[in-house]
């Protein structure tokens, strides 16, 4: 059986496939097509089987990490939008959160961003449920009509429902349903009770919202994904298609057009599950993760084995309180344009030449110099990239770096040097904001670089950050493909429950957690998991009386005294301080969590092969700028290298989907599983 991975990035669609019956493991890129990103899907599919000399037939499985969602969001494509709210809420969007992004400098000039709806086409709607779901007033059938009806006439076409305290009791959320199914059966319709039932009716409004606005697009790229799939696999009957959750889990495309929402963060999820299982092979507990695409580059922490999550994250302004990976994005891609500002001062991205036109050295018209064109102007890639297959034009970029450092009274060299060095800021700041906002000294991790272009400035992020060094494992460039692979099928599940610690119920606590146990039960067993191979993860989030903000703790058994315990352990470990015997300040029990776990068969990591004698040697050398000279460096194909070489900087070293530059002063040694691991001659 064949099990295939597939990521669409902004300039090529990565895949990574394994045949069950003999272990091997295949790589490959086609290029993104943007105007219809199937296209690319199944340009993938087809180069997997190529690879594998295999048939359609020997088809068992194909995971995909799409950023359809992301990128509807991050455009602000929410047209013909409605929502429908408790009456006396309608201006629910507007009010929001005062959070102020900064509070020192520019809070007198900001302003909230545009609703995700105008107001007209807000409705509320009679009815009234308290904190425990009791009903107050009835649910008004004749309001409900009425903005049915007005949403028809306005011409929306999805719809997102939120009614006060739904997250207790469905009831009136699904009575509305019910009369938006006969008075406008044409349109979309997305519950919060359904997508998350969790208190806060701004993070839950949102996150409803979200979900209905990208439910079109998911469900039409899925469905035609899954038609070509299956016509490809005829007559031998559906090939099963599952897609990647934001938290790091995989779901069904069935599923996936019903809960749009859980894949806003698809694409990096995948790579930082496929580094984290890299690392913990390598022998590597503490990792931050660099996934450096086309476009931008996104980081996240991984802790023993295990990614960041947050119900904290937002996708293009627009929070969504769902459970996700912790991931920082910066544009600073290879892509990446660099510019002057009208003071004279250079800037680079976020701006992207993306894929087409790209940049200037790709010849398809770019005019604008890029992060790319600086690497190539540089030596620091070659001539070509993915073995030759997409040719560069050096003197192109030569050029327009040229025209750039003309402006700035610099060389095309200094120019170039100068935009690696801000792009190189650009990621050590979202590293920073994973680490040491978040408590974490930045000291104390080894970085993984990946993607295309993650491993290019990872020496320069040794220095700048203080780590531990960098590791850079086999097909960098094709992490993201390789991680969707090693990825189980995980539902997620939640129920407010906020009660103060010395009054909760220790039994009515055992009941909800067995409901919600029965739910995920039902969801895995509906993927096709038998009984013996479910998993159930228990969580809970607390928080100290009176605080805004929880922590997610995991709930072992029956034992709350030993939960709440480890949350005052995990306060002062993220935060700095605990109250843990203080009598005066109570701990509070905010939200149930169940997480249910279909495990999948992951794909082999295989051991390199070590070198019986003799040392690697290298295939070429070329003239490398990484200071104010340029310097005749050794070129090495990666493929030649062994378990237990060793190359001392400079060299660069090159394979088929990326290049890493070691800077003089850096060491590079291969373990035994492949991974080049960076380090600085001198602690």
């Amino acid at each position: 059986m064949i099990r295939i991975g597939i990521d669409t990035g902004g300039t090529f669609t990565d895949v990574v496939a394994v045949d069950e019956a003999d272990g091997r493991v295949v790589a490959g890129k086609v290029p993104s097509t943007p105007a219809d990103p199937s296209e690319g899907f199944l340009a993938a599919v087809r180069k997997a089987l190529t690879l594998l000399d295999a048939t359609p037939e020997g088809l068992g499985a194909v995971v995909h990490g799409t950023t359809v969602a992301t990128n509807q969001l991050l455009q602000g494509k929410v047209a013909d939008l409605g929502f429908v709210t408790t009456a006396g809420f309608e201006h629910l969007l507007e009010i929001a959160r005062q959070s102020v992004p900064d509070g020192y400098g520019n809070s007198y000039f900001w302003v909230k961003p545009p609703r995700i709806v105008p107001a007209d086409l807000v409705r509320g709607v009679g009815g009234r449920l308290d904190a425990d779901g009791a009903e107050v007033r009835p649910f008004d059938e004749a309001d409900a009509k009425a903005a049915a009806q007005h949403l028809r006439r306005a011409g929306v076409r999805s719809i997102g429902v939120c009614f006060l305290h739904s997250y207790t009791n469905p009831e009136h959320e699904q009575a509305m349903r019910a009369v938006l199914e006969a008075e406008f059966p044409a349109a979309v319709v997305s519950l919060s009770c359904e997508v998350l039932p969790e208190y806060r009716e701004y993070e839950r409004s949102m996150t409803t919202l979200v979900d209905a606005a990208v439910k079109p697009t998911v469900a039409k790229y899925v469905g035609s994904i899954r038609d070509r799939l299956d016509a490809l696999a005829a007559p031998r009957g559906p090939i099963p298609f599952h897609v990647m959750k934001s938290n790091g889990g995989v779901l069904s495309a069935r599923e996936v057009a019903r809960q749009p929402v859980t894949t806003v963060l698809s694409g990096p999820a995948a790579g930082v599950f496929g580094a984290a299982l890299i690392c913990t092979h390598a022998g590597f507990d503490r990792v931050l993760t660099l996934d450096g695409g086309g476009t931008s580059t996104d980081v996240a922490v991984v802790e023993h084995g295990e990614p960041a999550v947050t119900t904290e994250g937002s996708v293009g302004g627009y929070p969504t309180k769902i459970p996700m990976i912790d991931v920082a994005t910066v544009g600073a891609g290879g892509g990446s344009v660099a510019w002057l500002t009208p003071e004279g001062t250079l800037k680079v991205g976020p701006r992207s030449a993306g894929a087409d036109p790209g940049p200037i050295c790709y010849g398809r018209g770019g005019t604008e110099v890029t992060v790319t064109d600086a690497h190539l102007v540089l030596g620091r890639i070659p001539d070509g990239l993915l073995g030759g297959e997409v040719p560069l034009d050096r003197d192109a970029a030569h050029a327009g770096l040229a025209g750039l450092g003309a402006a700035l009274g610099l060389s095309a060299e200094a120019a170039a040097a100068g935009i690696l060095e801000i792009s190189a800021w650009n990621q050590a700041n979202a590293l920073r904001q994973v680490t040491v906002k978040r408590g974490l000294d930045v000291r104390d991790f080894l970085l993984t670089a990946f993607g295309g272009s993650g491993a290019l400035l990872a020496c320069r992020l040794v220095d700048i950050l203080g780590l531990r060094g960098v590791l850079v494992p086999p097909n960098p460039g094709n992490v993201s493909a390789f991680g969707l692979l090693t990825v189980d099928v995980r539902n997620e599940y939640v129920q407010t429950h906020v009660r103060r610690h010395d009054r909760i119920d220790a039994g009515q606590v055992r009941a909800l957690y067995t409901a919600l146990e029965t739910t995920a039960a039902e969801a895995l067993e509906a993927e096709g998991f038998p009984a013996a191979e479910r998993v159930f993860r228990r969580s809970a989030d607390l928080r100290y009386f009176g605080q805004a903000y929880e922590v997610r703790i995991p709930v072992l058994g029956d034992d709350l005294d030993g939960v709440v315990e480890a949350f005052h352990s995990a306060h002062e470990s993220r935060y700095g301080y605990s109250f843990r015997g203080d009598e005066r300040q109570t701990v509070e029990w905010v939200n149930l969590r169940v997480t249910g776990i279909g495990p999948i068969r992951r794909p082999a990591i295989a051991p390199a092969p070590a070198r019986a004698e003799g040392k690697p040697e290298p295939l070429t050398e070329r003239a490398v700028w990484f200071d104010d000279q340029p310097v005749r460096t050794p070129v090495y194909d990666r493929a030649t290298l062994m378990d237990g070489d060793r190359l001392t900087g400079p060299a660069i070293i090159q394979e088929y989907g990326s290049t890493v530059p070691v800077h003089p002063g850096f060491v590079c040694a291969v373990d035994r599983w492949g991974d080049l691991l960076l380090t600085p001659e001198a602690p």
